[in-house]
């Protein structure tokens, strides 16, 4: 039975090296006859908050039930109680600067998270060139094929909406809501600027670690609550195997790799085996140089076999260890 878990474990390991097919092709504006599609309004949820005080947000929401740090500067406001109505706020001096919404209870109009790609195209501009105009400089963003079909962007007032898109499915899995001077010093996609770039006060090594905990706390919230959308149990922490990932995760981020087979720990077998984790079933993923963990944990969605991974109804655990940019998740069913 022990060589046949471990036969398992190989072959989830196989398949992470084997890439996924290519990214649908992006849906097509539709012909107007000379008609332009009209920027959308917002005029209540989530998307109004962008640029308001957050106070506003704690009127209509109440406390948060957390409030973690992030690398950009802003603290993120975590409603996390219930998994239909999950978002995150993001608090810069007081003010909103961005948000995220994963729960499809949540009022992010004028999108919905389950919507259809092909509807946003169909009545709203999508849009390929992003030219943004701040005090400190001009920025210009250019989305390619696979970021129009699998992050797209509409501006909705003075705020951008960042569209993460389930590639299996054609539909909306989150919404980042952003000013400008955040989506700036986010810098999602490739960038010509003029001017000073904006970037966030460097972190101190101890502020590191608390936005490395924080991003390993969000990539859990996400996971479960992706499972839940494809009617799967949640995932309970592990607290060893977080201790692995976040060891792995400095290993690749302090020697400068990126695999699932460190050259002094070893693969992910003798890496759980190291910390007396015995298990029926174990799988990892890793992911590097992301905007945060939200951004990795949909981008493990997009990746065929990634997904697979998370969406596999057998694991029972998860542990998460964030270092810096390199992120890594372990799966198991404990033995």
């Amino acid at each position: 039975m022990k060589w046949f878990f471990l036969f398992l474990f190989l072959l989830i390991g196989f398949y992470y090296f084997v890439p996924s097919p290519p990214p649908q092709s992006p849906p097509e504006q539709p012909k107007t006859n000379g008609y332009t599609l009209k920027e959308p309004k917002a005029t209540a949820g989530v998307a109004v908050l962008i640029g308001r005080p957050a106070q506003e947000a704690e009127k209509q929401f109440g406390a948060p039930d957390r409030i973690d740090p992030s690398a950009y500067g802003y603290d993120w406001w975590v409603y996390s109680r219930r998994p239909e109505s999950y978002f995150q706020i993001g608090v810069l001096g007081g003010k909103i600067v961005t948000a995220l919404v994963g729960g499809e209870k949540v009022n992010v109009e004028p999108f919905a998270i389950g919507q259809r790609l092909q509807t946003i195209f169909q009545t709203m501009p999508v849009l390929s060139n992003i030219k943004i105009t701040l005090n400190s400089g001009t920025y210009r963003f250019e989305l390619s094929e696979q970021d129009y079909s699998s992050r797209p962007v509409v501006k909705v007032g003075e705020a951008y909406a960042q569209l993460y898109i389930d590639r299996f499915t054609g539909r909306v899995a989150a919404v980042r809501l952003m000013d400008a001077e955040t989506f700036v010093k986010l810098r999602p996609y490739e960038l010509v600027y003029r001017g000073r770039l904006p970037a966030a006060t460097p972190l101190s090594e101890k502020e590191q670690r608390q936005v490395d905990a924080a991003n390993a706390k969000q990539i859990f919230d996400w996971t479960n609550l992706i499972r839940r959308r494809h009617e799967l149990p949640p995932l309970v922490w592990d607290s060893k195997a977080a201790m692995a990932a976040a060891k792995h995760s400095q290993d690749m981020h302090d020697h400068q790799f990126f695999s699932h087979e460190s050259p002094q720990y070893g693969d992910l077998s003798k890496r759980l085996g190291a910390l007396g984790v015995s298990f029926q079933l174990a799988g990892e993923n890793i992911a590097a140089h992301q905007v945060d963990g939200v951004e990795a944990t949909v981008g493990w969605l997009n990746s065929q076999k990634h997904r697979e991974i998370m969406l596999n109804a057998e694991f029972t655990h998860l542990g998460v260890g964030v270092y810096a940019d390199y992120y890594t998740q372990n799966f198991l069913t404990p033995l």
